[in-house]
């Protein structure tokens, strides 16, 4: 299974063309809670910090102007320490 990608401070035109601003939006507060991707999602962080750890690996930390891949099959646990605002889109 491959890892979480995160790109830290994408431009604003990649984030254009990809079309970030027109995906839903997610919101969450400070939690901690288990997750598991049937399907790739791709997310833009608005606002908030949260470390995610994949079942069995290294945890990542994710903040406010990160896009972050995360890979289909993937089960994880969520730690949030900031409330977090994304936008999403699954594929």
């Amino acid at each position: 299974m491959s890892e979480i990608s995160v790109e830290h401070n994408p431009s604003p035109a990649k984030l254009d063309v990809i079309g970030v601003y027109d995906w839903p939006i997610w919101t969450k507060e400070e939690s901690t809670f288990p997750w598991k991707y049937d399907t790739k999602e791709t997310c833009y962080l608005l606002d908030g910090e949260a470390i995610v750890t994949p079942d069995g690996g290294e945890p990542v930390q994710i903040q406010a102007g990160d896009l972050v891949i995360f890979p289909a099959g993937l089960s994880c646990t969520w730690e949030i320490t900031q409330a977090v605002e994304k936008h999403y889109d699954f594929d």
